[in-house]
């Protein structure tokens, strides 16, 4: 293929080039000086140099406006620059000026500019998944912005189950992307966050998901998303999120199935009860501007070009207001990889008719007009196409003339790492940690009793592993071995090189260590090598030999052995739950820039991860009643049904500490109905020997429903099992009387 001069869409050809490398193929680029060779290897090595020469002597300067300059005194009086109009009519009289030629240039990511419109060129794909990320084009690090606050990775901060944390982190997070985009650095479209649900426990990606539960997923897509986007603006957006991989998607690479070739085999139940819960609450409760489409296939139809998920769910069902974006390349794979088109216009056209506004990568911007020319895509269709992007291109103020007299336009480089930003990075990888087990106790450890700690492991002092993957350039780090020799005095040894641990050559060492010291911490573990994008596992027990090594430095340790897991994926270390010479595991995930100062908060008892008692008293009243026989979810009077919990946590400790409220549901259904699914959670605080009253609402249509094998959610009549730690509450849903009772 030709690649066209513009610096933007060299960077596009780079990012796909590097795409089908991972596909297995061997593409060929032309360059108008004649310069072509079958051998990827030179190719890639071409574009890389165009790709640093075009972009790494950037200098950060305060960024010009985007469209509708104020000195432009032709341009700045047409329609679409008068920010007193609607936005419709803005985006109207916008689209109706463009060319087909034009309009095509702005159906990829790599956006083209309009000169004689006044409109510069865009790049829409950036990152934040938990901070401001480089992985994208659309954002780079340097100058005034070195880097950002790097947070937890997602499948951290969800287990911390607190909704109000996510959602200030998504806060911070968007200060520091305005911030950047002041700075000529950054764009205000941010892919992220991925709600996946991270049903198989072997993806290599399950690390950026919320984890597994439907219920969480939608609450942590959410609230992360009113945090990006902003919640004080009206329609106006602070950043545009972007809400992704729809759908079924938790295979990258396993087994000799890669995703550009996966067809996901999914029920009509396991859809609407399962993948579509959180992408359904990150549209129709967190207001996301934008949805996009993954590499698979969905019962034999790729999610990028099935109108059923696109243009009749996402966008008619659920209301999206925003558009719907391909992952990169999507549309190339479903022609080229899975063959589901015969030409490459008949893809474009099945893309754009199906709902897709945006590609990432140039195929659109190549193909659609082909497409319009040869009567299989309408005009329309790329003007409805492009009213869904520059909508929330207009939303964000990018057609409104100078950033600086903008909303947030005051953010800038000191806005970025700032101490409290950093200070909330510490304490979300401290509610994110995990107690899976304490012996004896053998936590907390004290400075006077435990005065020489051996930190131990190929985890130990890492920096760039507890930030995962999708992460930027960090405000700085705390490693394990730092965190720790903070409070006492430490001996380190890693026991392994790295996390593969392929031999016992350091063994010795590591051994030797934990006889001198007074407690020993073993920070094993994952990092990239093992899980990542493309990198899925074949097994979850630990690589290598590091299980050999944490049983023989518990054999060999004089004082308590502590087990410090990072991972995004769960690890099977059953033998160490087992093993009475390990007094505590804790999981502390990918715990983000200041990862090893909480672990060492945590183990030394400065934070306390949960030690509180189960809930010991509860009672729950209602506040509506029914009389049908049977309900279905869109009956009207569903939005007035709840039921309220009234639940007294006490604290048995002697230290203050947080708690996670569980709340199960049990339904009466048939076999086909879940046994439990998880229907509310609340993080209360409860001082030492202290009690608190938590309040629970529980919508019954949306959390007392199950969905049928039609995919018909539905409220089943009966007595519902509500389930609290170890109490359970009964609650029944009675047909023709008048409906809830307790028991």
């Amino acid at each position: 293929m030709d690649v066209p001069e513009k610096p933007i869409y060299i960077v596009q050809h780079f990012l796909i080039f590097h795409r089908l490398i991972q596909q297995g193929k061997k593409p060929k680029y032309s360059f108008k000086n004649g310069y072509g060779s079958d051998h990827h290897s030179i190719h890639f090595s071409f574009l890389l140099f165009f790709f640093l020469v075009l972009f790494s002597g950037h200098i950060v300067e305060a960024r010009p406006p985007f469209a509708c300059d104020p000195k432009d005194s032709v341009n700045n009086n047409l329609a679409f620059c008068k920010s007193n109009l609607p936005i419709p009519d803005r985006v109207r009289d916008f689209i109706g000026r463009l060319t087909l030629q034009e309009k095509v240039k702005l159906l990829v990511s790599g956006a083209s500019a309009v000169p004689r419109l006044g409109v510069k060129g865009y790049e829409w794909w950036s990152e934040a998944l938990h901070g401001v990320s480089d992985v994208g084009p659309g954002t780079k690090f340097g100058g005034e912005f070195p880097g950002a606050t790097s947070f937890p990775q997602v499948i951290t901060t969800a287990a911390s189950f607190n909704a109000s944390l996510w959602e200030e982190i998504g806060r911070v997070v968007s200060d520091e992307a305005r911030a950047m985009y002041n700075g000529g650095m950054a764009g205000l479209t941010f892919w992220s966050p991925n709600v996946n649900i991270f049903r198989d426990p072997r993806w290599g990606r399950g690390q950026e998901t919320p984890g597994e539960d439907p219920v969480l997923a939608g609450k942590y897509a959410a609230s992360y998303v009113r945090g990006l986007q902003g919640t004080d603006g009206g329609d106006r957006l602070k950043v545009a999120a972007c809400c992704k991989h729809y759908t079924a998607y938790d295979l990258d690479n396993w087994s000799g199935v890669d995703r550009f070739h996966f067809n996901a085999k999914v029920s009509k139940q396991d859809i609407v009860d399962t993948f579509d819960i959180p992408f359904r609450s990150c549209v129709m409760e967190g207001k996301v501007a934008s949805v996009m489409c993954s590499y698979n296939q969905v019962n034999g139809v790729p999610t990028c070009a099935d109108p059923k998920i696109l243009r009749e769910t996402v966008r008619g069902a659920w209301r999206l207001n925003g558009y719907i974006v391909s992952d990169c390349d999507s549309v190339g794979v479903f022609y080229d990889n899975q063959h589901y088109t015969t030409t490459p216009e008949e893809a474009a056209a099945d893309a754009i008719k199906a709902g897709l506004d945006l590609n990432c990568g140039p195929f659109l911007a190549i193909h659609t007009e082909n497409a319009v020319q040869r009567g299989l895509l309408k005009e329309d269709d790329i003007n409805v196409a492009l009213g869904n992007t520059v909508a929330v291109q207009m939303r964000l103020g990018m057609f409104d003339g100078e950033p600086s007299a903008q909303p947030y336009g005051n953010l800038g480089s000191k806005d970025v790492c700032t101490p409290a930003h950093q200070e909330l990075a510490l304490e979300a990888a401290r509610q994110g940690i995990v107690l899976l087990k304490n012996h004896g106790p053998s936590l907390p450890l004290s400075p006077r009793r435990h005065r020489t700690v051996a930190v131990i492991g190929p985890n130990s002092d890492v920096t760039v592993t507890m930030i995962g993957n999708y992460a930027g350039v960090a405000c700085g780090y705390t490693t394990p071995l730092q965190g720790i020799g903070k409070y006492t005095r430490t001996i380190h040894q890693q026991g392994c090189a790295n996390v593969a641990c392929a031999n016992e050559a350091l063994f010795g060492g590591a051994i030797d260590a934990a006889r001198q010291a007074d407690a020993t911490v073993l920070v094993m573990g994952l990092d990239q090598s093992i899980e990542a994008e493309f990198r899925d596992r074949a097994g979850l027990l630990l690589p290598g030999s590091q299980q050999d090594l944490i049983s023989k430095v518990a054999m060999a340790s004089r004082g308590p052995t502590i087990l410090v897991l990072m991972s995004g994926g769960p690890i099977d270390v059953s033998f160490a739950k087992n093993d009475p010479k390990i007094g505590a595991i804790v999981w502390a995930g990918y715990p983000g820039q200041a990862g090893g100062a909480a672990i060492a908060d945590v183990l030394f008892g400065t934070h306390n991860p949960g030690v509180v008692s189960v809930p010991v008293n509860g009672r729950h009243h209602t506040n509506t009643t029914i009389s049908s026989i049977a309900i279905r979810v869109t009956h009207a009077r569903c939005s007035r049904l709840s039921i309220s919990l009234h639940v007294d946590v006490r604290n048995a400790g002697s230290q203050d500490g947080a708690h996670t409220l569980l709340v199960y549901s049990s339904p009466p259904a048939g076999h086909w109905a879940p046994h439990k699914q998880l229907v509310a959670f609340e993080k209360v605080h409860v001082p030492a020997r202290g009690q608190q009253r938590v309040s629970v609402k529980i919508h019954v249509c949306k959390y007392l429903s199950v969905v049928d094998r039609a995919g018909i959610r539905r409220i089943p009549m009966g007595e519902h099992a509500l389930h609290i730690g170890d109490v359970r509450h009964s609650v029944s849903l009675q047909a023709a009387t008048l409906g809830i009772i307790k028991s």
